[in-house]
């Protein structure tokens, strides 16, 4: 068994996987995950390899604690990934943007696919048939959205996410949320079109925690899965073994 430990900005995703297949799925504060560890350990007493990736902060002594339970394996840019990295700069790829398109050639290899992971960000990552990892693009994810208007204006409110009904609003709070989700529904909805323009066959995998929340609302087909982060740190973890 391996298990598999992603640290955002904000909360620490932790799976386990047995023969490629997850068997258990936690999402939490980072300020509970000595309490996680515990039940892991008490429960998964068969895990004896792990994968750690961090984006966010995360302490020199929780890390210390995976070392002292498990075989860990940190995901760098410098690892070996199962792709070719075309990226200008290899070094400043992201972990989370490696661990996703390491899970795409394993689920769809010597295809082309583009994987758009919706979160703290919205990043666009394009791998080809050939296996060539070529980049992508990053743009404010929901939330920032929404906090950007309140932050940069002085009269704006804050407010949690909400599909509007129809693009035309007819109050402040109407006009916010027609502004940001139908901003970014058409933002990848455009990008996911300008790339079938130019790639056939093209795969779209829609991940990260509002993949959900959009994917009904996406005219183009896509295939939602909001566990493709983890498959890939377990899929480097494997391959890097």
């Amino acid at each position: 068994m391996n298990l598999v430990v992603d640290v955002g900005n904000t909360l620490i995703k932790m799976a386990i996987f047995d023969n490629k297949v997850l068997v258990y799925k936690k999402i939490d504060v980072k300020s509970d995950f000595d309490k996680n560890i515990e039940f892991i350990l008490e429960e998964f007493p068969s895990i004896n390899r792990a994968a750690l990736s961090v984006v966010g902060g995360f302490s020199e002594k929780s890390k210390q604690k995976l070392n002292r339970h498990f075989n860990v394996f940190e995901i760098t840019s410098q690892i070996k990934t199962p792709f070719v990295n075309d990226y200008a700069t290899p070094l400043s790829l992201g972990v989370d943007r490696i661990a996703l398109v390491s899970a795409a050639i394993g689920h769809y290899p010597k295809k082309n696919t583009l994987i758009i992971d919706v979160g703290t960000c919205i990043t666009y990552d394009f791998l080809n048939t050939e296996g060539h990892y070529k980049g992508g693009s990053i743009s404010p994810g929901i939330n920032m959205r929404y906090k950007a208007l309140h932050t940069f204006t002085e009269k704006l409110p804050l407010l949690d996410a909400n599909t509007p009904n129809t693009i035309l609003g007819n109050s402040t709070q109407t006009s916010i949320h027609s502004g940001v989700i139908f901003g970014v529904t058409l933002e990848i909805d455009g990008v996911i079109s300008h790339y079938k323009q130019d790639f056939k066959d093209l795969t779209v995998i829609l991940t990260g925690g509002n993949a959900h929340f959009l994917r009904d609302r996406l005219k183009n087909s896509i295939f939602a899965n909001s566990n493709f982060l983890l498959e890939g740190l377990n899929y480097l973890l494997e391959y890097n073994h």
